[in-house]
């Protein structure tokens, strides 16, 4: 009897993973070189979706085509409302001046008289040298573009329940911070700045990347930001998704593993407010944003599942025209039956 013949799942299962680990390693040359070269693609939605694809291929290199095509039946929509919610926002402020007199004055008051975007650039900022602060503070920019993306194909490839709660949360806070765009356009620092109602503020969100030799990458962001609307900034989205995607694991964590959790959302709000795009009160609404779609997107999910067992409850009753014995009781449906149907017709909890 041949080695192969004792231990054929063993030797399957090496065969694999050498498939997968080629294929990633494949993959991950290509988006390296991709982002030093031509800037990160995962800033445009289409691209990210690409990207992705290939990654999930990658990790799932031995599984059949129809599996593949999976994600482009769960994530292809996802990719085209982006596209639709990045075209709407460029066109929120309509023509109209943005507020920001407000946003500077509401710093003010919490602040002691002190707006922190100045008050961190007349401390930190050296615009004839950068320093490592200012490369972390481009790393911490970058991620936003990476980290709840990385963290949706994650829960797409281990728990697809776990992944749709997270990608309702992720709707929920980008529609409402669309609504506030249309309804409240807010100009950051940066731009109050260029018309003398604050002193000099230098928008350096991704100088950090010149340090390293990132140029591509530097560019790329840059004429995103050029392209994107410049009169968004209320509520920051940026530091509520760096929260959303820590709250979210909350109920999965250990309570004394949360203030470490709580420094990606801190230092994304540090990079913000220091580099000039955001104020500390967008930041304080993108929180409270954070909150309300958590708490929709809960009370939303409680009243289907209210929903569907009050639907499912009429099969448990006996057939019409189906008599009971006298003195018969009707059969329990047991608790597991009842997970197991709510479980089928209902969106799954985070």
């Amino acid at each position: 009897m041949t080695a192969s013949e004792t231990d054929p799942t063993g030797t399957s299962n090496a065969h694999t993973t050498r498939k997968r680990v080629i294929a990633l390693s494949i993959w991950a040359v290509g988006f390296v070189a991709w982002w030093v070269l031509l800037g990160l693609p995962l800033t445009d939605p289409l691209l990210a979706f690409g990207w992705l694809w290939l990654a999930t291929i990658a990790v799932r290199i031995d599984q059949p085509r129809r599996v593949h095509l999976r994600f482009a039946r769960d994530w292809l929509p996802i990719a085209l409302l982006l596209v639709l919610y990045n075209f709407s926002r460029g066109l929120a402020d309509q023509g109209r001046t943005p507020h920001a007199i407000e946003l500077i004055q509401a710093d003010r008051f919490l602040f002691d008289g002190h707006v922190p975007t100045v008050w961190l650039q007349q401390h930190f900022y050296d615009p004839d040298g950068i320093h490592w602060w200012d490369v972390v503070a481009s790393w911490v920019y970058f991620s936003h573009f990476v980290v709840a993306l990385a963290v949706a194909v994650v829960l797409w490839l281990r728990n697809r329940p776990r992944w749709a709660a997270f990608m309702r949360r992720w709707f929920a806070l980008s529609i409402l911070g669309l609504i506030t765009y249309f309804a409240y356009p807010a100009a950051p620092p940066w731009w109050a700045a260029r018309y003398g109602l604050l002193p000099e503020v230098a928008r350096i969100s991704t100088r950090g990347w010149q340090a390293i030799g990132l140029h591509g990458a530097g560019n790329v962001l840059n004429a995103g930001q050029i392209a994107a609307n410049p009169v968004a900034a209320m509520p920051s989205l940026h530091t509520a998704f760096a929260l959303f995607v820590v709250v979210f694991f909350f109920g999965r964590v250990r309570r004394r593993w949360w203030p470490l959790l709580l420094t990606y959302p801190l230092a994304m709000t540090f990079t913000l407010v220091y580099t000039g795009e955001h104020y500390m009160i967008d930041v304080l609404v993108g929180w409270v944003y954070v909150g309300l779609a958590f708490g929709l997107c809960s009370l939303a999910e409680r009243w289907w599942r209210t929903r569907s067992t009050a639907a499912a409850e009429p099969g448990a009753a006996a057939e019409p025209g189906t008599a009971a014995e006298p003195g018969a009781a009707a059969e329990p449906v047991s608790a597991s039956r009842a997970a197991r149907d709510t479980s089928a017709n209902s969106p799954a909890n985070p």
